[in-house]
């Protein structure tokens, strides 16, 4: 039986942080309703980096509920406005990033996009399309759409003015530029994080001027990276990619703390808010272990990137490590060495165990470094050639080393 629009509405709002205008939005669906048009839902990601996190996939989400719902739902890569930078949030200037670095990390979004919307019914765009062939004279024609006072209205570059921070002219583009992409893509509706409402209703002000109907905005709460404070990131390295083994999604999941756990089923559990609320009334009677929740919340996320079967693997693995025992299946990686031995700190970094030789050495001072199920104490300590060994770093990493 189809929805009706009030039951669209309320699917639509779950998780939400601020949904402009509801009023709006309510008219949309019942027109779409009534003309039998699926609405347009946009959602636009600069590819600075070639990984997607689980952050994005809070905007995923969402996006994936308005296919099931029916809807028509644009993926955009910003590869133009990946050339200006996004200055939401920012306490200085983005350095921009060149067209070969975009192209590079665009690869990989549609298919990381991909583990969360249905491919088929999902528009890849390109905001290039549009916006290369707007050239000097159309660009100067979309800035006189808009003043320096309203650009200046926006709370990032008022703190920077204030502080003498400076702000290029080409940062002023970006909003512009991504309010462009709603007119031209004629959007309905445009999805982002908390930190994009300035850029977001940029485009209902350029809809309004184009004489389209105003899109709605959509906001999604940022989520709270592993380590409770801030937000998900790869620079803070507090985060956990869309392409990370089941077994390193398990375990991250595992890390968070009991208060960020409602947090994460709210934004990324599709388990029904009244079964979450009902596990969270028996976690706070101590009728349930919150290590039980979190158990449930890392097999579903880690099945969801995976299968069901790898998280299943990955929870056993995660059991066995907790009683010292390595898991049956790890990286296999072989290394070549020059001489006899070879430091444990670059078997490490060689066999992606760390980032570094320094970060290697840190394990040990926290003696977080094992080898064969024995803590290593000593930075100093080499390993001999032509042997085989299970190096662990920290309580999730393993592999099995040969020496050769």
């Amino acid at each position: 039986m189809a929805l009706s629009p009030q039951e669209q509405l309320e699917i639509m709002k779950r998780g939400v942080d601020e949904l402009l205008v509801e009023s709006e939005m309510l008219k949309k669906i019942e027109k779409s309703i009534a003309t039998g048009k699926p609405l347009r839902a946009k959602l636009g990601l600069d590819p600075t980096r070639p990984d997607l996190h689980i952050g994005h996939s809070v905007v995923l989400n969402k996006l994936r509920q308005f296919q099931d719902l029916g809807h028509t739902v644009i993926f955009l890569v910003g590869d133009f406005t990946s050339l200006i930078g996004d200055p939401s949030g920012r306490n200085d200037t983005r350095p921009p990033l060149d067209r070969e670095q975009i192209i590079e990390n665009a690869k990989t979004y549609h298919a990381q996009a991909s583990k969360v919307l249905d491919p088929e019914k999902t528009e890849i765009r390109y905001n290039s399309e549009w916006s290369d062939p707007l050239g000097a004279a159309g660009m100067i024609k979309l800035a006189s759409r808009y003043t320096v006072a309203r650009m200046m209205e926006r709370e990032d570059f008022t703190q920077r003015f204030k502080k003498g921070v400076p702000i290029a002219i080409h940062e002023f583009l970006y909003p512009l530029m991504q309010g462009y992409d709603s007119v031209a893509l004629n959007a309905d509706i445009e999805l982002g994080g908390t930190d994009q409402k300035f850029n977001l209703l940029m485009g209902r002000t350029l809809q309004s001027q184009y004489g389209q109907e105003q899109q709605c905005i959509l906001t999604m709460p940022l989520l709270v990276g592993l380590d409770g404070v801030e937000k998900m990131s790869k620079s803070k390295d507090n985060y956990i990619s869309l392409t990370d083994p089941a077994s390193e999604i398990f375990g991250k999941v595992m890390s968070i703390s009991d208060e960020s756990m409602w947090t994460y089923y709210e934004l990324l559990s599709f388990k029904p808010m009244a079964d979450v609320a009902a596990m969270k009334a028996k976690c706070t009677a101590k009728e349930m272990n919150p290590r039980d929740a979190k158990v449930a919340l890392a097999l579903e996320i880690a099945a969801r990137f995976h299968t069901q079967a790898d998280a299943d693997a990955a929870l056993a693995a995660f059991e066995a490590r907790k009683t010292g025992a390595a898991p049956e299946s790890m990286p296999e990686v072989t290394i070549h060495c020059a001489e006899d031995s070879m430091l444990l700190t670059q078997i490490a970094k060689q066999a992606d165990l760390t980032a570094s030789t320094s970060d290697a050495g840190r394990l040990i001072d926290g003696r977080g470094l094992k080898v064969d199920g024995e803590t290593v104490e000593d930075k100093a300590t080499k390993l001999a050639k032509s042997k085989t060994y299970v190096v662990q770093a920290g309580k999730r990493k393993f592999a099995r080393v040969t020496l050769v």
